[in-house]
């Protein structure tokens, strides 16, 4: 799959089918986080591979999502920020999180392309999933993502905004670009 065609089909999947993923393929999915820049090139994130099912119990109660919990693994993804703090002081933490968000998007693509089936989950007890998988006080948990195999009953896709909703041009506002004059390098 090219990377066009992944971007344009990754979708947030919230209905999985009883067939189990392939533990193996969602290993290859965060592989591809690594791939990910990093401030300082140093790599912050851990990634948490869930199977056992008491735990991804636990895990969809604490996100008040259903769907966490009908699938055989879920992905938490953690960030180390105290290194990344240390070189860049008070803009560590955000650029702990820009960095997680990038490695996330690999693991999302690479998802899309072995045609595994996720959702971002932002929205968790905070504590709950700290105490279920031990997860250090000094951690930041980033994100939870359910991984399965998509049921045959498709979701149906959204709507993307259009280009022009979303971009501006040289200043906050602008929605046309103004032409520049073109200069020809014999007028030099």
């Amino acid at each position: 799959m090219d990377l066009t065609k992944a971007i344009k089909t990754r979708k947030s999947v919230r209905r999985f089918s009883e067939k189990k993923a392939n533990w193996r393929d969602v290993i290859k999915a965060i592989d591809m986080a690594r791939f990910a820049p990093m401030a300082g090139n140093q790599f912050s994130l851990k990634f948490l591979l869930i199977s056992d099912s008491k735990k991804i119990g636990k895990l969809a109660e604490a996100s008040q999502q259903d769907f966490v919990g009908k699938t055989n693994c879920v992905v938490v993804v953690c960030s180390e920020v105290d290194n990344v703090k240390r070189s860049y002081e008070e803009f560590g933490e955000k650029f702990s999180h820009q960095q997680a968000g990038a490695a996330i998007q690999n693991f999302l693509l690479k998802c899309t392309e072995l045609d595994l089936a996720t959702c971002w989950v932002g929205f968790f007890d905070d504590y709950t999933v700290r105490d279920v998988l031990q997860i250090p006080k000094n951690v930041i948990i980033e994100a939870i993502f359910p991984v399965g195999l998509e049921t045959k009953i498709k979701t149906p896709e959204k709507k993307k905004a259009e280009l022009e909703n979303y971009i501006f041009f040289d200043k906050w506002g602008q929605k046309e670009m103004i032409a520049k004059e073109v200069v020809s390098i014999e007028a030099v």
